[in-house]
């Protein structure tokens, strides 16, 4: 029985679908300025793992993650550059889908654009303004915060806190033009000749967490089953949602709300953050880091937990994959001396791994102790290997096995080709050349494989061969 943990009821609750079978899902996209960072890939990475163990379970999971390609952040990145918003966009988003293919994150179901929805925008606006929770100043359009009675649910907060938070992200000239100080912007009226679009409050753009609220609606209907992002949008992003939303339709917004935890930086355990300059961009870690090590490290911390990158964390999670892959290879390298048949006592303790490995991930997808059994299935895996004989179709098991798990991790197990006969004449020359105890030619046989990306690796079944990952 799958448990979530939901933030709104702060426990965790039976995870139920509004349709058997479906899961609807929308998680907060980036602001397509810049190259995203590691703390923008943990929320990637996290809810794509998430994704991928509904699928896993069988669910069909419609998930839809936006772009916020205008605003603030947009316009100014786009002057700096002396370029236009929409080219900043274009760019920024070709960069987003690298370097999440790179590190394995499924395409949503959709990725819908704040400015491709310029008119649900201001319909969803007038709406709001038409019973009383949003007012024009001045060319902005503004929401009553404090008449939605559930105001500040989300972050569990009084209004008096939430007016205190809502001060830092107030521009300090808007105040005048609010009634409350804890009112937020639906619409922007425009400023010289900034990107704008025509509306009946004149000319302007969207505020940014209305792009939110119309989009997943528009594509999941009025009430979904998730709303998912990292927690630092819980308020006021999700707060604002949740009121624009439930106002507007009456209706529970989202039945589960899922956020990710920070990645920390260094020893200091300093969260990552654009604004304070500390962040590292994922287009330049994929430089020097295999996008498999990356993902595999972010994708084994249980999504609330807050990640400490460190180079020695990074070469931890290198390491514990690489193990797995051993297994896997090691296995591999078994099926040409396998024997028909299968083993029902190894068997029955995949199947025992795999019912532990969902007990566990059931749990709000608790992947450390998920990432365990798959552990404990490759030992098996490694011990079954050593044995004199083995039986194929319990080796297929637990290689098939190993594959379904790690992939619930977006970590891809690749099959090998071993039957190169130049490679393994050089492999046969150099057990010649061992036996006849000439370990000078047998070393360099070695390092001429090594040279060409061929692994070796001398097994109690004899030398096998895997590419360099």
């Amino acid at each position: 029985m799958l448990k979530v943990f939901n933030t709104l009821t702060r426990q965790k609750e039976v995870f139920t679908p509004i349709t058997s079978g479906m899961v609807n899902m929308y998680v907060c996209g980036p602001t397509v300025y810049n190259y995203i960072h590691i703390g923008n890939a943990r929320s990637a990475i996290a809810f794509d793992t998430i994704r991928r163990y509904f699928e896993y379970k069988g669910y069909h999971v419609n998930y839809v993650s936006n772009f916020t390609d205008v605003d603030d952040k947009m316009i100014k990145a786009a002057k700096e550059a002396n370029t236009t918003v929409p080219e900043i966009a274009d760019r920024f988003i070709a960069a987003f889908m690298e370097d999440t293919t790179a590190l394995n994150i499924e395409p949503a179901t959709k990725h819908p654009r704040a400015t491709e929805n310029i008119k649900e925008i201001i319909s969803f606006i007038q709406a709001l303004v038409a019973k009383g929770y949003a007012y024009e100043a001045d060319g902005d359009v503004y929401y009553r915060a404090r008449k939605f009675e559930g105001y500040g649910k989300l972050s569990h907060q009084n209004i008096d806190e939430l007016e205190v938070g809502a001060s830092q992200h107030v521009d300090p000239t808007e105040v005048d033009r609010k009634e409350d100080p804890i009112d937020f912007a639906l619409w922007k009226g425009a400023k010289g000749d900034e990107i704008s679009w025509e509306s009946p409050w004149g000319k302007g753009r969207p505020g940014w967490h209305i792009e939110c609220s119309v989009m997943s609606t528009k594509y999941l209907g009025d009430t979904f089953d998730i709303h998912g992002g990292g927690q630092d949008l819980a308020f006021p992003h999700h707060e604002n949602e949740i009121a624009q939303s439930e106002a507007k339709t009456g209706k529970t917004f989202a039945n589960y709300w899922l956020h990710n935890g920070f990645v920390t930086v260094g020893d200091e355990n300093e969260k990552m953050s654009k604004s304070l300059g500390n962040f590292v961009t994922v287009h330049d870690i994929l430089k020097t880091v295999d996008p498999q090590v990356l993902r595999f490290f972010m994708a084994t911390t249980q999504y609330r937990k807050p990640i400490q990158y460190t180079a020695g964390n990074l070469e931890d999670a290198q390491n514990n994959l690489k193990h797995l892959q051993t297994a896997y290879h090691n296995l591999q390298y078994r099926l040409k001396d396998a024997e028909a048949g299968s083993d029902p006592k190894i068997d029955q303790e995949i199947r025992q791994i795999e019912a532990d490995f969902v007990d566990m991930m059931d749990d709000d997808f608790n992947v450390q102790n998920g990432i365990a059994q798959v552990y404990e299935l490759a030992k098996l895996g490694n011990v079954y290997a050593e044995q004199p004989v083995v039986l194929q179709d319990s080796v297929n098991f637990i290689l098939k096995t190993l594959k379904e798990l790690v992939n619930v991790f977006g970590i891809v197990f690749k099959d090998e080709a071993l039957n190169d006969d130049g490679i393994q004449a050089l492999i046969d020359e150099r057990l010649a050349a061992r036996q006849a105890r000439d370990f000078a030619r047998s070393d360099e046989i070695r390092e001429q494989l090594k040279v060409q990306g061929i692994i070796l690796e001398d097994t109690p079944q004899g030398t096998r061969w895997h590419r360099e990952d």
